[in-house]
């Protein structure tokens, strides 16, 4: 985790222990699987959903937690999420289409769209970027819109009902 760039990855000998980015990656992961984007919505999937809580072991991290992770990690979740895209393809999990070629004369048909270059491959990878980034610009409008979507403190509440 430290060498992906993630902070808090070492635990400092003094104060209370961070999250291990390592959970916090994979609620993140998580969400990503299932279109959860909020962190508020991450929160309440980490005290309900059992899959969250065995895959969290049984951590119940807030949003503001959730949601500083990905403020503090945006260049690291970037570079997970391209690693992961290489070893997926390096497992053979993309799916590729076979060519055979029997022996029959085919007229060759080498469109711009057909082949590949230097210059077409770092467009796609810079194309794949921006996408990563629109989803990243995404998760942090959807916390941005839940601001307003504070929960009472029990101290609120019992003021309010003296009233």
């Amino acid at each position: 985790m430290k060498q992906l760039g993630f902070q808090k990855a070492v635990c400092s000998f003094t104060g209370r222990p961070p999250y291990n980015p390592k959970d916090l990656l994979k609620l993140y992961l998580y969400g990503y699987l299932n279109r959860i984007r909020s962190s508020r919505r991450l929160e309440h999937e980490a005290t309900r959903n059992i899959e969250v809580i065995w895959l969290l072991k049984k951590l119940k991290p807030d949003f503001k937690t959730i949601a500083d992770f990905r403020k503090d990690s945006k260049k690291a979740l970037k570079l997970v999420f391209r690693e992961f895209s290489k070893l997926c393809d390096e497992w053979e999990l993309y799916g590729k289409e076979l060519v055979a070629i029997d022996g029959s004369k085919f007229r060759a048909c080498n469109s711009k769209r057909n082949n590949y270059s230097s210059k077409k491959l770092e467009k796609n990878i810079k194309h794949i970027d921006e996408k990563i980034e629109t989803y990243m610009q995404q998760l942090d409008d959807g916390d941005l819109a839940e601001t307003c979507d504070k929960k009472p403190t029990a101290q609120e509440i019992e003021k309010k009902c003296k009233y």
